[in-house]
Formats: structure tokens, sequence, C-alpha cells
């Protein structure tokens, strides 16, 4: 193991030893620290599976539905439909801090003020089929905005994880086993020193007599 090129003294080894002390402490605060991230992203992933799960069986019958009615209504009078939206939706992107992580909170609001009566169009032009894929999609909208929430947070979370991952490896692999083999060898030294003072000083008494 590599140690530091530091010279064997005492106050070296004193500094050395704080530093020891202080680098275990970091250790284990970003032990706990990347343990407490993944406990809290295993449980996002799994929320995430379950909502994206439920979105995708939600969007493919509306989907289907959507399908079926366009078969059956003429092309231009649903190009004429969804051509100009009838509700203003405004999107506001908040910031929470999760372990020191900043993860965005999403929440969209639709504008009242300038709401339009639902769709308006002739019973002779739509279907079941349609008027199914719309509620439908207008009830998948908010899941669909949560899911890209909860994703965008589990991609910082994974950023977060990894660089914690790096800095606990960095402390127990590398620093702290350099620190404490820094510290033994200035031990060794400071004995071997201390050994070589006291029979240096029994050979001048000796020739002292």
């Amino acid at each position: 193991m590599a140690r530091l090129d530091v010279k064997p003294t005492r106050m070296e080894l004193s500094n050395l030893k704080d530093r020891l002390a202080i680098s275990t402490r970091g250790h284990k605060l970003l032990k706990d620290k990347q343990d407490e991230l993944m406990r809290q992203f295993i449980t996002l992933i799994r929320q995430n599976n379950e909502l994206r799960a439920e979105v995708e069986k939600e969007l493919t019958e509306a989907m289907r539905a959507f399908v079926v009615a366009k078969s059956l209504l003429n092309e231009s009078f649903i190009e004429e439909l969804f051509a100009v939206p009838n509700t203003s939706v405004t999107l506001d992107i908040q910031e929470k801090n999760i372990m020191s992580v900043i993860v965005p909170q999403m929440d969209f609001m639709v504008d009242e003020a300038v709401k339009e009566p639902e769709m308006q169009y002739g019973f002779l032009n739509s279907n079941s089929e349609l008027d199914q894929a719309i509620d439908r999609i207008k009830t998948i909208l908010p899941k669909l905005l949560k899911l890209s929430e909860i994703e965008k947070t589990c991609q910082l979370m994974a950023d977060e994880i990894e660089k914690t991952r790096r800095r606990v490896n960095a402390l127990e692999y590398l620093k702290i086993p350099e620190l404490e083999e820094t510290i033994y060898y200035i031990e060794m030294k400071l004995e071997e020193n201390e050994r070589a003072n006291i029979t240096r000083i029994m050979k001048v008494k000796d020739m002292g007599q």
C-alpha cells in the first residue's frame, strides 16, 4: 500500500491522525447517504414501474379507441376538432431536496379564465369511441406528468448515487488505507529513533563511567 511522502515527525503524525479521523467520519456519513439514496431510489423505481405499466395500458386503450373512431369518422372533421386547443394548460415546475439532490416537482394547472366549454361537435359526426378516447387521454395527462417527474428524479438520484459511491470507494480503498499506512510508518520510525536515542544515551553513560 502506498503511503504519503511526509517527514516522520510527531507533528506530522498528529496531523495525519486528525486527517484520518475526519476521513473516517466523512466515509461513514457518505456511506449512510449512499444507503439512504439507494433505499429511496428503489422505492421510486418500483413506483415508476407500476405507474409506467398503468400509463402504457391506458394509452393503448385510448389509442385503440381513437383508431376505431378515426376509421368511422371523416378525417377532416377529426383534424378540425383537434386543430385548436380549447383549454390553456400551465406547467409549474418547482424543486425539492432529496438527500442534497435537487429534483423537479411538477404540477400542471388548467387556466379556468380561458377555458372554453367542452369540445363542440355534432352527434352525427361523433361516436362513442371518440368520446372514450378523448376522456381517457384527459385522465392520462396527470399520470404522464407524474411519470416524467419520477423518471427525472430517478435519473438525478442515480447520478448522485454513482458520485457518492465513487467518493466512498476513494476514501475506503485509497485515502484511509494511505493515511493508516503513513501513520504506521511514522510510528515505527519514531519508535526506531527513540530506541536509537536510548541506546546512544546508554553508550554515553558507559563511556563516562
